[in-house]
C-alpha cells in the first residue's frame, strides 16, 4: 500500500513523516503530566521521546516519577523488532486501574538504553495527559501508544485505512 502524502508542516510543527525507521531516541525539555482518578500520578521534565516514521512521539517518564502505588505489574509482553521486550504496568489513580495501561522495556535493545527505567502510557486510557500544559489526544486505533499534540502532523499510523503502511 502506497504511504499518503504528509499534511502541510506550519511554522513550529513536525511531520511523522520526517521521523525516521528505525525509530529515533531522544531526551527533550519538556513537562509532563498524566492524571488518573482525580489525582496527578506523574509531574516530571525528565523526559525522553522515542520517533518513528508516520507515529506521533511516544513520551517515557522516570518510573521513579509516578506516585507511589501507580505502577502495578501485569501480565503479559510484547516484542518490539527495534526495543526489545516490552513489561506491562497496570496504572492506578484514586479508585480507578487500569489494565496494563503502560509499558516499559527492563532491558532495551542496543541504542535504546534510555529507555531501561522508564514507563509509557496509552493516553486514550488515563484521566488526562499534558505535554507542556496542552492536553494531549491518543495516537488513532487504540493499539500504538503515541501522544498527539498540536506541534505534529499525520496523517498517523492507527488512522482507518493505515493497516498497510
Amino acid at each position: 500500500m502506497p504511504h499518503p502524502a504528509p499534511h502541510p508542516v506550519a511554522a513550529g510543527q513536525e511531520s511523522v513523516w520526517d521521523y525516521p525507521r528505525p525509530p529515533r531516541i531522544e531526551q527533550v525539555d519538556r513537562r509532563v503530566t498524566i492524571d488518573l482518578g482525580g489525582e496527578r500520578i506523574v509531574d516530571t521534565t525528565d523526559v525522553v521521546r522515542v520517533l518513528e516514521t508516520s507515529h506521533p512521539p511516544v513520551y517515557y517518564v522516570p518510573i521513579s516519577a509516578f506516585a507511589d502505588g501507580a505502577l502495578v505489574p501485569a501480565r503479559g509482553s510484547s516484542f518490539c523488532e527495534f526495543k526489545g521486550y516490552a513489561r506491562y504496568f497496570d496504572i492506578v489513580g484514586g479508585q480507578v486501574t487500569v489494565p496494563s495501561g503502560g509499558w516499559n522495556y527492563p532491558t532495551p535493545s542496543h541504542g535504546y538504553e534510555l529507555l531501561a527505567d522508564r514507563v509509557a502510557v496509552y493516553a486514550g486510557k488515563m484521566g488526562r495527559c499534558t505535554l507542556d500544559g496542552e492536553e494531549v489526544s491518543p495516537q488513532p486505533g487504540g493499539f500504538y501508544g503515541g501522544w498527539v499534540t498540536s506541534d505534529i502532523v499525520g496523517p498517523f499510523k492507527g488512522e482507518p485505512g493505515t493497516r498497510g503502511w
